[in-house]
């Protein structure tokens, strides 16, 4: 049976995100509004601006949803801003995430848009191509949190149970491992 991804569509690049799990097979559907939550097997936080998404999630009704769906097992891929989502919190921010992934993040960790960088590094010890925008870094992890990449010492892939936070986009590039760890879990 086709898993049934959620995508969240209120703000970001979630296209490219829809693009890569069709592409192996996932049945997508962009998450606009509450009623869109019903029936998925996994969800896809992506990049954009994190304030914002938190602010949108509030005011339409689906920031305690998400969080409920996620702490109850729901699997879930955070990238940048989606990372941040899923933090305990951001220690250059004092803005309230979902908290479900144990860890502290640094928010725009690498400066402006001009301090966008690609990077090939190792993912689970694989080499990786890892495309970074406006990104954040994993400052601290809790218990119970596997550090799956570091880029010059800095964390910046973890999971957590059924959670995967990464600082990059996996979604810009072509290999699609980290979407099939993902769909692994979902359905």
């Amino acid at each position: 049976m086709m898993s049934k991804i959620g995508v969240l569509a209120v703000q970001g690049a979630f296209i490219e995100h829809e693009h890569m799990l069709r592409s192996l097979g996932a049945d997508t559907v962009e998450i606009r509004e509450a009623k869109d939550l019903a029936g998925i097997d996994g969800i896809v936080l992506p990049g954009g601006e994190s304030t914002v998404q938190g602010k949108l999630l509030r005011s339409l009704g689906m920031f305690e949803k998400i969080r409920d769906m996620i702490r109850s097992g729901l699997p879930a891929l955070g990238t940048c801003a989606g990372l941040i989502l899923l933090s305990q919190g951001a220690v250059n921010d004092p803005s309230e995430y979902l908290g479900t992934l144990p860890v502290k993040v640094r928010r725009n960790a690498y400066g402006r848009q001009s301090g966008s960088f690609e990077t090939r590094g190792k993912l689970v010890g694989e080499p990786f191509t890892m495309t970074f925008i406006r990104a954040p870094y994993i400052e601290s992890v809790g218990e119970g949190v596997h550090v799956l990449a570091r880029v010059d010492g800095k964390i910046v892939a973890a999971q957590y149970g059924h959670q995967l936070g990464l600082a990059f986009h996996p979604e810009l590039g072509t290999d699609p491992r980290v979407h099939e760890m993902f769909l692994s879990w979902c359905g």
